[in-house]
């Protein structure tokens, strides 16, 4: 991976990062203050919870993202210590998928009207359930590139013992 693009990456994610924690702020001070535009029924106090929630699965994952491109740049990414942070991305992206289901189903009440939204944001959630499993592939090649490196070095010390 080149300077340029763990720069930009990082850049990325920073400016994503900054954004979940603002709109995550501006939900707890909401719920917190009292000063709530809405009449405070249910369903908005919810969605601001779930929202809090889905703020939390995606800070999690851009970490993840973090401690990896760390890794990719020092060439230690295929070490066992990987797995963690792509078990633990696939995990937030599962658990954000979730959340995104929640957020469906309180707002499908509200869409008995027009109950192709709701379908339509059900398709959503299974597209992000579908990156989870995108990114499990991911770690079964990881799981692969780092059983290959293994064996790569134990045939070379076998080489150099035999030289």
């Amino acid at each position: 991976m080149g300077r340029l693009t763990v720069r930009a990456l990082r850049a990325v994610l920073v400016v994503v990062l900054a954004g979940t924690v603002f709109v995550q702020g501006g939900m707890v001070w909401t719920l917190v203050s009292g000063n709530d535009p809405e009449d405070g029924t249910l369903p908005l106090t919810s969605l601001r919870v779930i929202t809090i929630l889905g703020m939390v699965a995606v800070q999690v994952a851009l970490v993840c993202v973090w401690r990896l491109v760390t890794m990719v740049r020092r060439g230690t990414v295929f070490s066992h210590t990987a797995f963690q942070y792509v078990d633990i991305m696939t995990g937030a992206i599962a658990a954000a998928a979730l959340v995104w289901f929640a957020v469906t189903a309180v707002n499908a009440p509200g869409q008995r009207e027009d109950p192709g939204v709701t379908v339509i944001m059900g398709g959503i959630g299974v597209a992000v359930l579908g990156v989870a499993l995108i990114v499990h592939l991911l770690r079964m090649l990881l799981a692969q590139a780092v059983a290959r490196d293994v064996e790569a070095t134990q045939m070379q010390a076998e080489l150099d013992e035999v030289i």
